[in-house]
């Protein structure tokens, strides 16, 4: 693995959503494996949304024209063609779900992958694509809320019934359970042009996440994220202590560094400075616009930080 063990990073295939280069993401992935990086995220999106016909509709990156593979099922393909790396769902829109078939499809990508997968969590933006999954944008908090426990009870129990308000279940189990008991679930937060979270979702990440995964990132020309971010950083620990949680050992941090065109000395520092911050997990976005500038990237951080 890479670095001295103090931090584990983590890569993605958001640009490949956009070039739809299959093989090259493909190299990507069992290159950043090879590499020893610790894990890959996966975007979700279901359905795309033409955007332009859509003007009530937040800003969005990805539209119709975006390859969005489905999450669990390449996660699952992938778990045969990697070792060691984890798979995460980054970020999966969890409220816009079924939760069993949700708590299915993980525990099946975690059982094929012998314990690799990782449920990182949003609440979506995208009201279109909700329509599109049966569900109601309004009611995603709650319906987050419902879903975070229950799946674990699923992944966990061998046995469950419930009744709340989106969900009732009597006497179903799922089976073969994952292998990790349960699979951790991380929380994504904020957006890209406003990556405080609000205070509903500070809570809810505190109460309920066993990781967070923020926007904040390091202004160019600093070393460390502005104010406002490490304030949410702070806030969000303290309701974990309120809360009777560590969040030192129960909830752990990952925060995205950008590290394309900068200098050796400059991105150890930035992963100094958030390391310091409580960020023991790093996710290294790129710049490159192909394959190949994407695996150079890839390389070169793994030599920064080997």
């Amino acid at each position: 693995m890479l670095g001295d063990g103090t931090v584990e990073f983590a890569v993605n295939v958001n640009e490949f959503t956009h070039n739809a280069d299959w093989h090259g993401m493909m190299e990507f992935i069992t290159t950043a494996d090879q590499l020893g990086y610790h894990k890959m995220r996966f975007v979700d999106h279901v359905v795309g949304v033409v955007a332009e016909k859509h003007p009530e509709m937040d800003q969005t990156p990805y539209t119709h024209v975006s390859a969005h593979h489905e999450v669990f099922t390449l996660m699952a393909y992938l778990a045969a063609l990697t070792k060691n790396i984890k798979l995460v769902t980054g970020v999966l829109n969890l409220p816009q779900r079924q939760t069993a078939l949700v708590a299915k499809q993980a525990a099946e990508v975690d059982f094929l992958s012998g314990g690799r997968a990782l449920l990182a969590c949003g609440l979506g933006y995208n009201s279109v694509e909700f329509e599109a999954m049966g569900w109601s944008l309004k009611d995603r908090g709650k319906r987050a809320d419902e879903q975070i426990p229950l799946l674990r009870r699923l992944w966990t129990e061998e046995t469950v019934t419930h009744e709340g308000m989106f969900d009732t279940m009597r006497d179903v189990g799922i089976n073969p359970k994952p292998l990790q008991q349960p699979i951790p679930i991380w929380l994504g937060a904020g957006r890209t042009d406003n990556p405080v979270p609000p205070e509903a979702a500070e809570k809810r990440i505190a109460k309920l996440a066993d990781g967070w995964c923020p926007l904040f990132a390091v202004p160019n020309g600093e070393r460390t994220l502005n104010d406002e971010a490490i304030a949410s950083i702070n806030r969000v620990n303290q309701y974990a202590r309120d809360l009777g949680r560590d969040p030192e050992t129960e909830l752990a941090l990952e925060i995205g560094i950008h590290p394309s065109g900068k200098p050796k000395e400059k991105v150890l520092d930035e992963i100094k400075a958030l390391h310091d911050l409580g960020a023991k997990h790093l996710h290294a976005r790129f710049t490159g616009k192909s394959a190949r500038e994407q695996i150079d990237e890839l390389k070169r951080f793994a030599d920064f930080v080997s």
